[in-house]
């Protein structure tokens, strides 16, 4: 957050807030939480050909609540929601979090589709930002970040061979054969779209994901006088470099997504030949009307979500006793 705030005046940036549309913002919020709901009938598509049939409810509410999740412990929110699940719906962590770990790859996978729409129509402001993020990059690294990824490296490596080494005596243990279990649920549960028989409404939700988040990001410009006259192509680059902000695992991409709209919007004004400046505060303006609305419903939603989910529990608990 400090190198996104760098060089920024407050005054400046709440002059923007002041006149701010926050119609467009509500709206925009609207398709945020319809990105909730079709993540939730998509994961019982991933769960079906497992044999589990859970609620679109339940679905939903255990995504609402492992988002929440995530503001605490980055990334901590995927465990959090298939643990949350097994609660209500009795799905084995493992299988539902292997379908978690797919869902990340298909929604890679839909990044890289946006991408590739950004790089045959805003090429150059794509480079733009590349160099902006590269010259921040050079003037912040440090040589203990690359001594970092080499010793985790070289850890890896050396768990890989003694675990070839001592594997048959690590057999006579038994948290070895419940490691062993949870590492299959888990591929069975990255292998589940292998045995889906509704394949093409999985592809329709998961475009009808993307869309959605498309449009949380693009309608939120009108919000801006600023930023009113984007195009559906301007689109594309914002929803690019403000997923690629929320990648960076900090709590709720607090920071990393402000940091790359400001330097995605600074990089779209250039290519515009406007001032990159004015851009930059354009950029955090934005980026601070867009996260908020992200974090009011993260907040919402999952403050939501815990008694819906206890009293759920409950209700499990009870009809299993019974």
């Amino acid at each position: 957050m400090w190198l996104a705030l760098k060089g920024m005046e407050f005054k400046k940036i709440a002059g923007y807030f002041a006149k701010a549309n926050y119609l467009w913002v509500f709206i925009a919020s609207i398709f945020g939480i319809l990105a909730y709901w079709f993540r939730a009938i998509r994961w019982n598509l991933l769960l079906e050909p497992m044999g589990y049939q859970i609620s679109n409810s339940n679905s939903f509410w255990t995504i609402s609540f492992g988002y929440l999740m995530n503001l605490t412990i980055p990334r901590s929110g995927e465990l959090a929601r298939a643990t949350a699940l097994f609660g209500v719906e009795k799905v084995p962590v493992e299988k539902s979090f292997g379908t978690i770990i797919l869902e990340r790859v298909i929604d890679l996978i839909c990044m890289v589709g946006f991408l590739g729409l950004t790089l045959i129509f805003k090429y150059k402001a794509f480079l733009a930002f590349y160099s902006y993020i590269t010259e921040e990059k050079g003037k912040t690294a440090t040589t203990t970040s690359n001594s970092t990824i080499y010793i985790f490296g070289g850890i890896l490596i050396l768990a890989a061979i003694l675990f070839f080494i001592f594997r048959k005596k690590l057999e006579q243990f038994s948290i070895y054969q419940k490691v062993l279990n949870f590492a299959k649920g888990i591929v069975d549960g990255l292998t589940s779209i292998f045995k889906m028989k509704q394949k093409v409404k999985f592809i329709a939700y998961s475009l009808a994901i993307w869309i959605c988040y498309y449009l949380a990001a693009y309608l939120v410009c009108f919000s801006l006088p600023e930023t009113s006259q984007f195009t559906f192509a301007d689109g594309f680059f914002i929803i690019v470099v403000g997923t690629l902000g929320m990648m960076v695992p900090a709590s709720g991409g607090i920071g990393a997504f402000h940091l790359a709209l400001k330097f995605g919007i600074m990089a779209l004004f250039l290519s515009m030949g406007k001032n990159p400046e004015e851009g930059g505060e354009v950029g955090l303006s934005y980026a601070f009307i867009s996260h908020t609305m992200q974090l009011v419903i993260m907040l919402v939603l999952g403050a939501v979500s815990i008694p819906i989910l206890t009293k759920a529990r409950n209700a499990a608990v009870k009809n299993q006793k019974n």
